[in-house]
């Protein structure tokens, strides 16, 4: 691209950006001096009561102040309209002692379905407009939040409004928590702290906090930074507190061995275990990540569930809270987000959130490649994987991302979800950009590049955070300058297209076959109602299946299939009787009419997948495959700090090495030039020469 072309649109992009966020300097209004104040004088009604105090500035010009609460907040990328859970808006001014206040309230207009505007209809210098409301929150959720009798938990997007056009400026917060009850969240310097500084009202809300009387904080230093990790339980612990803080540790030292020293001092996992069976969620944020599990600590699978989750949740530390997509973040609250971009934030974040359980020796091989092949497994079997690309995943991810729906939908059958279709992309495109380079390069280094470009190295492009979002043109470029090769057929046809993935190609890079086998011998396409002991109800059907073709619709009752009667129960035995291609009658019950037809079974459509090791594996596939799974390059160093030429180093020393100087680097010779050939997998089989150095200067690892 020309540089005078590539400047234009970058300033077409930043003026579009900040039109929508409200930032430009030539729109934007001075500064407001705002601080929130959060009471819960009544717990068991569940209501927060939030007040925001915006000292007025002396300008005779403004007339009125908006006030909005989001329709949804970053992280859950559903709309749940938060101002309906909003009661008893008021507004008054408000002086400093020795002044005479006898001015009435102020008038309060509800504008809109989550606005409302106080009109000031008289000011004095001095003065502070008070805006308050109460907040229903009974929801223990990464998303909603919570206040009983027992705790307050809350999630800053849905209880507090911000001042419209106002969200840039830097906000203060004062907590006035019931007697007994302590405070903590991502940005406490001190036990008993109240009041908090942000530098906007987005990192405002990006910080959850827990006040109650009995959370436990223990604490561990990797690299000179500090991680809490706050336990919130109410159930039993067993004494496995101990041990989940042990292997948090190594999930930390596993990821920051990829990523670098994080830029903060302190951070902070906040853990419930809410003990109800049915509070779940995870959320990530900039210092800190919330994790709700519905169990009790001291159930069996509860610690290995919740380190899967811790996994990921600090993943995203790097990719999404920093490294993000250009949409994601400052955020327009009155509009679903909208980018192409989550099955990067999000999918190959649940790729690394896995493959880091097995660098940090919490998982074995055969654990991670179950789980791999169990995404892989829900994406291939799903319908609307042949009809939506990863990148229109990510757009729908309002409909998808635990959206409420109040009406039927086929979203079952025409979408996939973004999470596992992003993984099973992501390990495709590690594996092959192993093998490709011959271990030179791998997606860690697309990851630490694009962490470097976008948020270290990039000039600020809003008030939000430091550095500027990336597009989805500009990950595909970084992949293809690491690769050293063409990639734009990958993308286009596996994640734009729809095609599959080529899983055997990728995982024969390192020695791993990838195996499909037919979960049954033919295929009706329907799912039964577990509920239904008695009759099979049609609860599922796919659109492409037999069953559908013949006529069946969800809610049909299937009385006799064949000669045989039907159940839930004996759906698969009477199943393996036929053969693909039989013809079969079957009787069902629409609503009390009864009725038949007759479908022609079809051929397997649902498949298990495994992955195991090659037996005929090379040498170099298997150090490949050592390489991928411990995070270990040639050598045993592991990466210590992100560096844009990490790609073409390869050190050549001995494992298990102690001394910094014993390591050195060989550079990798450029390969033979040759015309761009684009084999199966969508990559070019001869990448060009430029982006393998000589020799280059390459960071100083850690040896392991």
């Amino acid at each position: 691209m020309k540089p005078t072309k590539r400047i234009i649109n970058r300033i077409a992009v930043t003026f579009l950006l900040l039109l929508v966020v409200g930032f430009p300097a030539a729109a934007q209004d001075q500064p407001l001096q705002i601080k929130y104040w959060l009471a819960m004088s009544q717990p068991n009604s569940h209501l927060f009561e939030v007040t925001i105090e915006v000292n007025l500035p002396n300008d005779l010009g403004l007339k009125s102040l908006d006030f909005q609460m989001p329709k949804w907040s970053p992280g859950r990328y559903a709309v749940f309209d938060f101002a309906k859970n909003v009661q008893e808006v008021k507004a008054r001014e408000a002086c400093p002692a020795g002044l005479d206040c006898t001015t009435p309230s102020s008038l309060v207009t509800r504008v809109d379905d989550q606005t409302w505007r106080v009109e000031l209809e008289s000011k004095r210098p001095g003065m502070s407009l008070m805006f308050s409301y109460k907040v229903f929150a009974n929801d223990l959720s990464g998303t909603f939040s919570q206040l009983d009798a027992r705790h307050a938990n809350f999630n800053g997007g849905c209880i507090f409004m911000y001042v419209v056009k106002h969200k840039q400026d830097p906000v203060a917060l004062s907590i006035n928590a019931p007697k007994g009850w302590r405070i903590v969240n991502g940005r406490s310097e001190k036990g008993d702290q109240s009041e908090f500084q942000f530098p906007n009202w987005d990192v405002l809300v990006d910080t959850p906090t827990e006040i109650g009387p009995d959370w436990t904080d223990d604490e561990f230093k990797v690299d000179g930074k500090t991680y809490h990790v706050v336990v919130h339980s109410l159930g039993k612990e067993g004494g496995k507190r101990p041990l989940l803080v042990r292997d948090l540790e190594k999930i930390v030292r596993a990821e920051t061995a990829m990523w670098g020293p994080p830029e903060f001092d302190s951070y902070t996992f906040l853990f419930h275990f809410a003990n109800d069976g049915k509070s779940s969620d995870g959320m990530e944020h900039l210092t800190s990540t919330q994790i709700i599990m519905p169990g009790a600590l001291a159930d069996k699978d509860a610690p290995e569930e919740t380190l899967d989750a811790a996994a990921h949740e600090f993943f995203h530390l790097w990719n999404v809270k920093r490294l993000r997509p250009l949409e994601l973040g400052p955020w327009d609250f009155t509009r679903p987000a909208n980018t192409r971009g989550l099955w990067i934030a999000e999918g190959i974040t649940n790729y690394y959130g896995h493959l880091m359980q097995r660098r940090a020796g919490l998982w074995n091989d055969a654990k991670l490649f179950g789980e791999l092949a169990e995404q892989i497994q829900e994406v291939e079997n799903s319908p609307g994987s042949k009809l939506m690309s990863a990148e229109e995943s990510s757009l729908a991810a309002p409909f998808i991302d635990d959206a409420p729906h109040a009406q039927q939908t086929n979203l079952a059958n025409t979408t996939v979800n973004y999470y596992p279709k992003g993984e099973a992309l992501g390990v495709v495109l590690d594996l092959l950009l192993r093998g490709r380079t011959k271990g030179a390069t791998s997606l860690d280094d697309v990851m630490r590049r694009m962490y470097e470009e976008f948020y270290l190295k990039s000039p600020n492009a809003t008030y939000y955070l430091r550095g500027r979002g990336y597009t989805a043109e500009d990950f595909e470029k970084t992949v293809a300058t690491v690769a050293g090769s063409d990639l734009s057929d990958f993308f286009k046809r596996y994640v734009r297209g729809v095609e599959t993935p080529p899983y055997e190609e990728a995982f024969a890079q390192v020695g791993l076959r990838f195996v499909r086998t037919a979960r049954a011998p033919v295929t009706l396409g329907i799912t039964g109602d577990e509920n239904e002991a008695v009759n099979f109800k049609i609860a599922s059907l796919r659109p492409d299946s037999p069953a559908a073709a013949a006529g069946l619709q969800v809610g049909d009752v299937i009385t006799t299939f064949g000669e045989n009667r039907f159940t839930a129960k004996n759906f698969s035995k009477v199943l393996a009787r036929y053969k693909p291609g039989e013809r079969v009658l079957v009787s069902f019950l629409r609503g009390t009419r009864p009725m038949s037809t007759t479908i022609t079974l079809g051929g397997p459509q649902l498949f298990d997948f495994r992955i195991e090791e090659d037996a005929n594996a090379s040498a170099e596939a298997k150090a490949l495959r050592a390489a991928w799974l411990t995070g270990q390059y040639r050598g045993g160093a592991q990466a210590s700090s992100p560096a844009s030429t990490r790609g073409a180093c390869v050190p050549n020393g001995r494992h298990h090495l102690t001394s910094r100087a014993a390591i050195t680097f060989a550079a990798v010779a450029p390969p033979p030039t040759a015309p761009a050939i684009v084999g199966a997998s969508g990559f070019a089989t001869s990448p060009t020469a430029n982006t393998f150095a000589t020799l280059v200067s390459c960071w100083e690892p850690t040896i392991t």
